[in-house]
């Protein structure tokens, strides 16, 4: 391996550590005044592990910056009426700043409903079509928390976006779509072209490998090898895999790039854990934070 080709480590878990820290400047600075602190609430339906791991963690980093976590708990088969009777409560309840309501939920419940009801000045995940139509004219709105950790990743590694093609692997609406249109913009980051890339494109790596900035969210575990990826590129990776392995956990994490490959080849590239992911948590607080300054005025 030739350490001269090595690209620079992006640190998620770095940033996320400033972001948090920053966050917790202004939540003491609230203490300090005896005013309220924010308070995000989430909502997890049923025992599905990786979830319920999720929303720990988001507990743990919202009370480490002092803002108040609460976790509601249901069972799987709760109708969807009385899903939406507690998203009703929190809409109307003046002491809850924000709430999320984790995902994936049971079948029987129409997810786009359940979003639907949510509203938009308390929705940090900013998943509520309201809050997407914002973010796509550029006006003030809740970014969902990945696109947005992606964003203050390469701002605060100072990476160049405007002019260059950016090229995003995957369309889904928590990630590639809004991603897309956050590159596109008139902004800084932002000011790319961009293309996108999805189940139905043809030849895709003639398409990555134009990528100056390539953002892989595609969901296949080791996706992208060296051969997709330009000398010099950014790359981006927000896949996270379980793979079975025969160690003490059984398992090990990767993303949606075969990182010993392409790391020989990137300028800048997140490694899976300690990347993307780390930053997610970081961004729902920092929504959070922000919901609370909109409904306090200040």
């Amino acid at each position: 391996m030739n350490q001269e080709n090595i690209a620079q480590i992006i640190d998620g878990k770095l940033i996320a550590s400033k972001v948090r820290d920053e966050i917790k400047v202004e939540v003491a600075a609230l203490i300090d005044a005896d005013k309220d602190t924010p308070h995000l609430v989430a909502i997890i339906v049923g025992d599905d592990p990786a979830s319920q791991t999720y929303v720990a963690s988001k507990e743990r980093a919202a009370k480490s910056v002092g803002i108040t976590s609460s976790i509601y708990k249901y069972p799987s088969d709760i109708t969807e009426e009385e899903l939406l009777n507690t998203i009703d409560f929190l809409n109307k309840d003046d002491d809850v700043t924000g709430f999320i309501v984790q995902l994936p939920l049971p079948a029987h419940i129409n997810v786009d409903k359940v979003i639907d009801s949510i509203d938009p000045g308390k929705d940090v995940d900013g998943f509520h079509p309201v809050n997407v139509g914002k973010m796509a004219l550029g006006q003030p709105s809740y970014i969902s928390a990945t696109p947005a950790g992606v964003m203050e990743l390469l701002n605060r590694y100072k990476i160049e976006t405007e002019g260059k093609h950016c090229v995003v692997l995957g369309r889904s609406n928590i990630v590639g779509s809004p991603m897309s249109i956050l590159m596109s913009r008139k902004s800084k980051p932002g000011n790319s072209t961009v293309t996108i890339c999805h189940s139905k494109t043809k030849d895709m790596g003639s398409i990555t490998r134009q990528a100056d900035i390539l953002i892989c969210a595609i969901g296949q575990p080791n996706f992208v090898n060296a051969d997709m990826v330009k000398d010099g590129a950014v790359v981006i990776d927000v896949g996270m895999h379980r793979i079975p392995a025969d160690n003490e956990k059984g398992y090990i994490i990767t993303g949606d790039v075969n990182f010993d490959q392409v790391i020989e080849k990137a300028s800048f590239i997140t490694p899976v854990p300690g990347g993307v992911g780390p930053m997610t948590i970081a961004m729902l607080l920092k929504n959070t934070l922000l919901a609370y300054k909109n409904a306090n005025n200040s």
